[in-house]
């Protein structure tokens, strides 16, 4: 079963991908919008009560003459669009509410799973230097404590910390 309950939900437009991935990492459910139409993103976002995260000023305008919620992000780098989100929530009084990491490339659910499930999937020397693995329950992506890993909770740390 799917932990989603009370996360802060998402939907990132096409230009967005980096991001997404970064939010699922971080524990935001964030749907990542590739491709399609502006109607169809409006529609995903009404329908499943997400926040459009968007740099494009006409489908902002449009979500929000719609009252759905949106974020108009103009930062260029994952981290400062991030703290955009976390800027605009603050100055709305919009909660944002994380869950346990989610598989950044579907969003599934991570377990955690022994070496033995990972031996000959990994790397040797990955598996020589980490105990602890994850795997996404959805798509059998593989993660582990690493380099990338301690990144993301570095830069979730600086902005909880702004």
């Amino acid at each position: 079963m799917p932990n989603t309950a009370a996360r802060t939900r998402f939907v990132a437009d096409a230009m967005l991908g980096s991001l997404a991935r970064k939010l699922r990492a971080l524990g935001f459910d964030t749907t990542y919008f590739k491709t399609g139409t502006d109607s169809a993103i409006l529609g995903i976002a009404a329908h499943e009560g997400r926040i459009i995260l968007t740099s494009d000023r006409l489908l902002a305008a449009r979500a929000s003459s719609k009252l759905l919620g949106v974020i108009l992000l103009a930062g260029t780098s994952d981290a400062a669009r991030l703290g955009e989100i976390a800027a605009t929530a603050r100055k709305s009084g919009l909660q944002l509410a994380a869950g346990a990491p989610l598989c950044s490339l579907c969003g599934g659910d991570l377990e955690q799973v022994g070496r033995a499930a990972v031996s000959g999937v990994v790397p040797q020397m990955v598996e020589d230097r980490h105990r602890l693995f994850f795997m996404c329950r959805s798509c059998g992506q593989i993660y582990w404590k690493g380099g990338h890993w301690k990144k993301l909770r570095s830069l979730a740390r600086r902005l909880r910390a702004k």
